[in-house]
């Protein structure tokens, strides 16, 4: 019996760093069945011939991720679609576990890869650090592996959206299924940041974030996605891990105190100008 068809899509833009092995981790799936997919934002860099050694089908498209990936989509041919990053290397066993859970329980609508961050620096291990409280963590999770039928169905990612729309999608397609979760991982590259970058962005993406809020005030998971609180309380919930190295927990929650400082600015800085 032949293995269906699983279509991965990943979004670039100027993902020279990072694309090779996140393509090559693809190509090493021991699962088989792969159509492999690249959605361009015009890159400036040599992403394009990178993606080009891999696969044939690499296309142009943006402004965002949200409609690259749905234009992923719309040319694939797989049964399912996982949804990866350009800074993200797949475990071995990924798809493979995927496709299995998907089909040992017809009713769930999408599968959950848990991930683990790597990169050199100090403020890249306190990301480490950061996101290994949210593996498990229904509410701070998001499916990247859904029934191409089903992401068809609910129209994908919401292209207006540039911050939230993991969690969005991730929540309609709840309304349709269940969620379940591979054991193997995916390792997200935060290659050398700096302080600096990681605020920069999180004010970035604060800017954008008003969408998603307005868009699921109804939802349950909101209160804890955007509770400060409730996010040191999760840090706090282990406190062995929190400060099993004192020098890199104390780092991570200044780390994030400042992401948040900047993220509440750039959050009431859209409100207002609404």
């Amino acid at each position: 019996m032949s293995q269906p068809i699983v279509s991965v899509i990943i979004p670039t833009k100027n993902s020279s760093r990072t694309l090779e092995e996140c393509l090559s981790s693809i190509k090493s799936q021991s699962y088989s069945a792969i159509e492999l997919i690249v959605v361009d934002n015009f890159s400036t860099d040599n992403t394009l011939s990178i993606a080009k050694k891999y696969t044939q089908h690499v296309y142009s498209k943006g402004p965002e991720r949200s409609p690259q990936r749905n234009y992923g989509v719309s040319k694939a041919e797989g049964t399912y679609i996982a949804i990866i990053d350009s800074d993200m290397n797949l475990s071995p066993k990924v798809i493979e576990q995927a496709v299995a859970e998907m089909k040992k329980n017809v009713t769930l609508a999408g599968i959950v890869i848990p991930e683990e961050s790597f990169g050199d620096g100090f403020w890249a291990q306190c990301k480490r650090l950061e996101r290994s409280f949210y593996v498990g963590v229904p509410y701070m999770e998001a499916a990247r592996f859904f029934k191409r039928s089903d992401y068809l169905h609910l129209g994908g990612y919401d292209k207006t959206m540039v911050s939230g729309e993991d969690w969005d999608l991730s929540q309609r397609m709840e309304s349709i299924g269940s969620l379940g979760r591979t054991k193997a991982y995916i390792y997200h590259n935060e290659g050398h940041i700096s302080l600096w970058q990681s605020v920069r962005k999180k004010f970035y993406y604060a800017e954008k974030f008003t969408k998603y809020k307005d868009s699921n005030e109804t939802v349950d998971n909101i209160s804890p996605q955007t509770s400060i609180i409730g996010r040191y309380a999760l840090f706090f919930s282990k406190p062995r891990k929190l400060f099993k190295k004192p020098l890199l927990g104390i780092g991570m929650l200044f780390m994030k105190t400042c992401e948040f400082c900047f993220g509440a600015a750039g959050y009431i800085k859209v409100r207002i100008q609404q």
